[in-house]
């Protein structure tokens, strides 16, 4: 199904041919790409390196004027992501770090690690000094936590950061059991955007995923978050998944739709059971064809398209009033490790098993289970294990990868401003990489700039990796799944 949808394309015949293996790019370099040796101390130099340039800044007397301030570099902002590890049941999809038990008082002790760990960093930043504009809990099942442990950890984190007024705060929850008061609660301690996982509502898809979820549980939250105040209300759906076919999927969307959250994610299922040992409990038999596939992707984008929802980008749809939508028209959308955000490229301390953290130039990942985060914090030491270390080559690719990423375009006065370099000279071997995507309609090669355009929106993974070094030096690798 070939169609047109505001500024996207989607053309069967290009996906196809363009269907390849690569990295969604939450970050860049990718994850994949950390090497182990990172530890403590180099945690607590980035963080008092952050701290040290925030004091030079504000001692500076040229940021005490208004016109100072303006020409003072600042310190980039500061956004915060706990990741909450436990799910009371297992789905055999989820790829996520995560702790299935049935027993919540296991929660207790990990409350405290990262009480633990947020005092560390806060020995290193200055306590309740650090102004934070976002807050992301993530899994696992966040809402896996009483109501009383919920608000311990939110006032936990502000006796440690200030959670700045008119902030970001957002929570992904599972809508199964979760009840009204929760909500309710959420939206007292201050969090303004929801993540609604649904997946698909058809049931038989449900039973071999092991995530039976009713279209009604999932309503009366959605209704509890717009009754308490949340600002945006998110679903994710996941294509892909053993059992589905476009007709049934058509069905999830029409209610989807009728649901009328203000963002839609759809992810692509990337079946790895030799990485994700829950997944090899899925019947890859039941799995739909790729041109099945193809055409669960070719309705969803036109179901949304025509209820009203702007194409973000890759797998992110939003309603044209959402702050999403209004942060690409003012391009300053951006996308870090939740995704696409609302927010200027901001340092992010992550928290927690697994937690990615972005501190300037450099990342680092904290270990991956509770043994070794618990020992690491006992010991009075932060729980990193692994991370990269960003060159002046890796920025540059970074931020280029970002404006196709987010805003689909490279203009090259921008980029020769900020990096001091001839962008064409620099890129030429990339340049001249793109002419096959040119002729395609992916990508106009323009005097002063590089545009996706409309067919090459949905594609736009494939372009990126042009610009990717570190991908271009390993050729071999099969880590990835399809974009498509």
């Amino acid at each position: 199904m070939n169609f047109a949808s505001g500024d996207l394309i989607f053309d069967p015949d290009l996906v196809r041919r363009f269907d390849i293996k690569g990295p969604r790019y939450t970050s860049y370099p990718t994850a994949d790409r950390f090497i182990d040796g990172f530890g403590s101390e180099r945690r607590k130099s980035a963080l008092r390196a952050r701290s040290a340039a925030a004091e030079t800044i504000a001692a500076t007397p040229e940021a005490k004027g208004a016109k100072g301030m303006k020409e003072a570099k600042e310190t980039p902002a500061l956004s915060l992501y706990f990741h909450i590890p436990f799910c009371a049941s297992a789905c055999y999809f989820c790829a996520c770090n995560k702790i299935v038990t049935k027993d919540r008082a296991r929660s207790a002790k990990y409350l405290r690690a990262l009480s633990k760990e947020m005092s560390l960093a806060s020995m290193c930043l200055g306590a309740g000094e650090v102004p934070v504009e976002q807050v992301h809990w993530g899994g696992g099942t966040p809402t896996f936590l009483s109501d009383g442990e919920i608000e311990s950890l939110i006032d936990a984190t502000r006796r440690y950061f200030r959670l700045v007024e008119g902030g970001e705060s957002s929570i992904e929850v599972e809508p199964r059991g979760l009840k009204r008061a929760t909500v309710e609660t959420l939206a007292r301690l201050g969090f303004n955007r929801l993540s609604v996982g649904v997946q698909d509502f058809d049931a038989d898809v449900q039973s071999a995923i092991h995530r039976v979820q009713s279209e009604e549980e999932t309503r009366a939250v959605v209704e509890a978050a717009r009754a308490s105040g949340f600002q945006s209300i998110g679903v994710d759906l996941i294509y892909g998944l053993p059992r589905q076919s476009a007709a049934r999927f058509a069905r999830t969307l029409e209610r989807i739709v009728s649901i009328d959250p203000d963002r839609v994610s759809v992810y692509n299922y990337a079946h790895l059971p030799a990485l994700f040992k829950a997944q090899r409990r899925i019947n890859a038999a039941e799995l739909p064809s790729a041109e099945e596939r193809l055409r669960i992707l070719s309705l969803t984008i036109r179901v949304l398209c025509d209820a009203g929802y702007v194409f973000i980008g890759m797998d992110h749809f939003a309603k044209p009033d959402d702050e999403l939508a209004r942060a690409q028209r003012e391009k300053r959308l951006h996308r870090n490790f939740q995704g696409y955000s609302t927010r200027p490229d901001c340092d992010m301390l992550a928290f927690g098993v697994s937690a990615i953290s972005k501190l300037g130039a450099a990342y680092d990942q904290n270990v991956k289970t509770l043994d070794e985060y618990y020992a690491a914090l006992d010991r009075g030491e932060f729980p990193v294990s692994r991370g990269i270390v960003l060159d002046d080559d890796d920025l540059l690719r970074r931020a280029v990868i970002q404006s196709l990423m987010c805003h689909f375009e490279l203009p090259f006065a921008a980029f020769e401003s900020a990096y001091r370099i001839d962008f064409e000279n620099y890129f030429s071997v990339e340049i001249a990489e793109l002419g096959e995507m040119e002729k395609a309609g992916l990508v106009s090669l323009e005097k002063n700039r590089i545009a996706v355009l409309p067919p090459g929106r949905i594609l736009v993974r494939a372009i990126s990796m042009v610009f990717d070094r570190r991908l271009r030096e390993d050729r071999g690798n099969t880590r990835y799944s399809k974009i498509i």
